[in-house]
């Protein structure tokens, strides 16, 4: 692809909206369209499509990608990837970056995975898998501690639950199972035995056949300080993490990336994009918590603001199999990603609450500004739209600083009702 290349980047979070600003430095991209242009971020970067982004109708889309002569397409999370949008996008002379429906079931089907692992070997937590909720309850009845309860399939990262009580533990398969807050998402249920240790994010870019280590980052999944509250989608990351050393690593890639890749295969899954395993460092080694089939949100914007090397150029080789002529560079020290949620998330956040400040917190040096769940009104005010409204990061040239720029910025953005935790990197 020596031409400029036209790129469809699919989603509109946090995540993409970083993506598109990496892409958007490339000398190489020619017209960056969004399926997202809702989102004031994107919406200054990209243009929008003009057609239905539905899979029922996804003809359409194809269309207006042979209209406009779009040769990559970017997929950023994880429900258009479970719905098979790889698999109808992908075509001659168009690359799409994600795994088809077959490899998505890696985190769209926890059960499924789960029974990959096994007979791969990998370390993970054992577990046991239920589609009825009596039998689901009278196991965890059974059980001396309560163990960790997770809705099997895609429940926007607030699927799992860890509680502290035996009456907790059945409450969350009532919420999963009868009450169906997650949907078909809740079908099953995976109870797991408690792991305990730090947690750590390893993201990989996988070629079919090689795999790329990214940097590793560490993400905040609870509401509230101390990791105390609801799990979320992720309230704030670090990048790297100083748990993972280079000895862990290799222990890590043999242990969990290698086996899985070679597990895909034998299910007949040629596997491009990101693979994301979420780890628990236990004092047995690394186990497997969750597996994502795309870059996580908020590591992604970690991640992000840390790359040098042309995201356009990283993404083409991932999707045409040549991840060994590559080599990521990344800015040295640090990175760091508050996530600023509305009043009410994760259950019922508040929208249309008018946001101030973002000049004066993109103003911060080293500091990007993600926005996530907000909307620009017809006046131009940026309003919250979502649970999770922005991400604010920041690069330094280490840890502590990237956390102070992060935070100062943070303190100058204003609405009413703002969640954000104030330990995003301590424990680094």
């Amino acid at each position: 692809m020596s031409q400029p290349i036209n790129v469809l980047l699919m989603g509109g979070g946090g995540r993409e909206h970083a993506l598109a600003i990496k892409l958007r430095q490339s000398p190489r991209l020619g017209r960056l369209f969004t399926t997202h242009a809702d989102n004031p971020g994107l919406a200054a970067l990209a243009t929008p499509v003009d057609v239905p982004v539905n899979i029922r109708e996804a003809y359409r889309l194809v269309q207006f990608l042979d209209k406009h002569n779009v040769s990559l397409v970017v997929i950023g999370p994880e429900d258009p990837l479970a719905e098979g949008w790889a698999d109808k996008l992908r075509a001659d002379g168009r690359l799409v970056f994600g795994p088809g429906a077959d490899g998505a079931r890696l985190e769209a089907d926890k059960a499924w995975a789960k029974q990959l692992m096994r007979g791969a070997s990998i370390p993970t937590a054992e577990a046991r898998i239920f589609d009825d909720a009596a039998a689901a309850t009278a196991f965890v009845r059974s059980r001396p501690n309560p163990p960790v309860i997770k809705a099997a399939g895609l429940a926007k990262g607030k699927g799992v639950f860890v509680p502290d009580t035996t009456g907790q533990a059945v409450d969350a398969i009532d919420k999963i199972m009868v009450a169906k807050i997650f949907g078909a998402a809740g079908s099953q249920v995976v109870i797991e035995e408690r792991l305990e240790g730090p947690e750590v994010s390893v993201l990989a870019l996988v070629d079919g056949h090689n795999i790329y280590v990214m940097e590793t980052c560490q993400d905040h999944k609870r509401l509230g300080d101390g990791d105390s509250g609801p799990n979320t989608g992720g309230m704030g990351a670090f990048c790297p993490s100083r748990q993972v050393d280079e000895a862990l690593m290799q222990r890590i890639e043999r242990q969990v990336l290698v086996p899985t890749l070679d597990a895909l295969r034998r299910e007949g899954i040629d596997y491009r994009g990101v693979l994301y395993a979420g780890l628990m460092l236990t004092p047995a080694g690394p186990k497997v918590l969750e597996y994502n089939c795309r870059f996580g949100d908020p590591e992604c914007q970690a991640l992000m603001v840390r790359l040098e090397s042309d995201l356009l150029d990283v993404i083409t080789a991932t999707c045409q199999g040549r991840l060994h002529e590559i080599d990521l560079a990344w800015k040295p020290g640090a990175s760091c990603c508050i996530v600023l949620a509305a009043p009410g998330y994760p259950d019922s956040p508040r929208a249309g609450l008018p946001i101030t400040g973002l000049e004066a917190a993109a103003a911060v040096p080293g500091v990007t500004i993600h926005h996530a769940g907000t909307r620009r009104t017809a006046d131009g005010t940026i309003v919250t739209a979502g649970g999770r409204a922005l991400g604010i990061t920041a690069a330094g040239s280490s840890i502590e600083e990237a956390r102070s720029l992060a935070y100062r910025a943070a303190d100058l953005v204003h609405f009413e009702g703002k969640q954000m935790r104030r330990d995003i990197g301590i424990k680094a």
